[in-house]
Order: C-alpha cells, then structure tokens, then sequence
C-alpha cells in the first residue's frame, strides 16, 4: 500500500489487513454476512418482545435492551470497515475516528454492565421467585439500564480523551481496521505508561468487578438449582441462565484477552480477529443463543412469522 499519496491527509490511514488483499476480499464477504445476520437477528428480538405481550417481564425488558445495543454496537463499527475492505481507500477522518471510539469504548462498556445487570435479574428469579416481580420492578429496571450507559459514559469519556491527548508526531498510520483504543496509544511518540495503567484500572472496573458480580450470582443460583426438586423446574433455570452464562463467556473471555494485560497484548494480527469475534461474531451468535434455548421466545417467534405469513396471504386473496 502506498502511503505516500495520504502525506497531506489529517485523518488516519487503517491498514487493517491492507498486507493480505485476497484475505480482504474474503473478510468482506464473511463481515457482511455476519452484520445481517445480527441486524436480522436482534431486531427480530426486539419486535418479538415488543409484541408479545407474554415477554413483557424483566428478563425480556433487559434482553431488548441487549440486542439494541448490539445493533448500535456493530454499526458503529461495520460500515465504515467494509468500506475500507471493499475500496482501494483506507482512510477515516479524524472527526469520523475520534467519534468511533467515543462511541465504541461506550457501548463496549454498557455490554458490560448489562450482562451483569442481567446476572442478576436471573439470580432474582431462580433464588427469590415469590419476590421477582416486586424487586425487578419497572421502575428499578429502567434505574439500572440508565445507570449502565452513564457509568460507561465516564468510563469512555476519560479513557479516550486520554488517549487522544497523547503527541502523535504527525503519524497517522493505524495498524488495525477501526479506531481502537489500544491502536490508538501504539500510535504515540512519548511514554504511553500512564494511559496504559489508566486503561488497565478502569478495566477492572468495567470488566472485572461487573464479571465477578457475575460468577458471584451464579454461584447463589447453582445452590438454588441443585435444592429444587422438580426436575422441570432444574432444566427450566439451566437453560434460562445457560444462555446468558454462554454470552458471558464469549463476551468476557475476549475482551480480558485484549484490554486486560498491562505493558502486553496479543500479537498484531491475532488481536485483530479477537476484535472482530467480539465486535461482529458475537453480536450475530446473541438472538441464536437467546431463541434457540428458551421457550417463550420460540414461541413468539413463531406468532410473530404466523402473523406475518396470515397478513401476506389475507393481500394475496
């Protein structure tokens, strides 16, 4: 690729995967795919949720909110970088750059949050039935979904500016395929410790503290899964908080591999393909774990296509 003809450009260039153009062509066509298959995916969640009037519950109020922010999440991301792939262009504004990444870290941030939120609307229900109802209220629900977002707010806010404070020294060459906060400190010409150390802190906090929430909630609710003595009502909560814990693993496992390691990272092109699992694999497999293992979802699911299928031929008579 030749740089020479961006000398005068104040954007950033994203080499991404420029070194290997017929593996270009092939991500290209695989991104696509996996991008309509979570814009088909997540927003079938959301009308399903949103017309049945038997998902209107807690669980169902978070796992709306969890395909909305997937959606947000792969769009903030996926069209500029198929541009990127498809065209001899690889470029993005500095305006477009510094927007992608407040936005990125953000709603990376609130997924975070909201699986542990989740966590513990499940511990809720398997370990206080009687009370769900009344401690999963709208009103709580609606106090953590907006607490999650302002949380991460701050935690993209100063992370970023950071970040985007650091001396460059003109260059403008980003080994990656979107602006990534670990690309972004690589970049600098000075000492980056300090933001590192930053980035590793606040991870703690938005990655850790929220996973070892997690793994505490599910501890309470193996211990009530193993006291129950209906075997329907076992499966029922395994497979409930099976899919969830799925996510959890996909999700957190990727994410601890690549902001999680002070003064290290995973080789430059293996941490490229962790960012793209997480960033557009994952949101894609979401409404498949979801739907494939519960129930009611099937079942609305089924009423929404039945529906459909009766209006197509009630315009067709």
């Amino acid at each position: 690729m030749d740089h020479s003809n961006y000398s005068s450009f104040h954007g950033f260039i994203l080499l991404g995967f420029s070194d290997h153009p017929n593996l270009e062509m092939i991500l290209s066509g695989v991104i696509a795919v996996f991008y309509l298959i979570t814009l088909v995916g997540n927003s079938t969640i959301i009308l399903a949720c949103h017309l049945d009037s038997h998902l209107h519950t807690p669980m169902y109020f978070f796992l709306r909110k969890l395909s909305f922010l997937d959606l947000c999440f792969t769009s903030s991301i996926v069209p500029q970088m198929l541009v990127n792939l498809w065209g001899p262009e690889k470029t993005i504004s500095y305006a477009g750059c510094i927007i992608q990444l407040y936005v990125y870290m953000w709603l990376g941030s609130v997924e975070c949050l909201l699986l542990a939120i989740m966590s513990y609307d499940r511990f809720t229900a398997v370990c206080k039935p009687l009370h769900y109802l009344v401690i999963m209220s709208p009103n709580l629900c609606l106090r953590m979904i907006i607490m999650a977002w302002s949380i991460s707010l701050a935690n993209s806010v100063v992370l970023c500016t950071l970040t985007l404070n650091l001396p460059r020294c003109g260059n403008k060459l980003l080994d990656h395929f979107l602006c990534e906060l670990p690309a972004m400190i690589k970049i600098a010409c000075v000492d980056t410790t300090t933001v590192e150390m930053s980035v590793f802190a606040l991870g703690i906090v938005i990655v850790l503290t929220p996973l070892t929430f997690i793994l505490i909630s599910y501890g309470y609710i193996v211990k009530a899964v193993i006291r129950m003595k209906s075997k329907a009502g076992q499966r029922k909560a395994m497979n409930t908080c099976g899919s969830h814990l799925t996510v959890v693993s996909i999700f957190y496992g990727t994410i601890i591999y690549m902001y999680l390691q002070p003064g290290s990272s995973a080789s430059k092109d293996q941490g490229k393909f962790l960012t793209l699992f997480y960033t557009i694999v994952t949101p894609s497999l979401n409404p498949l774990i979801y739907t494939l293992r519960n129930k009611d979802m099937k079942g609305a699911l089924k009423k929404l296509l039945g529906s459909h299928h009766e209006s197509a031929k009630g315009k067709r008579s």
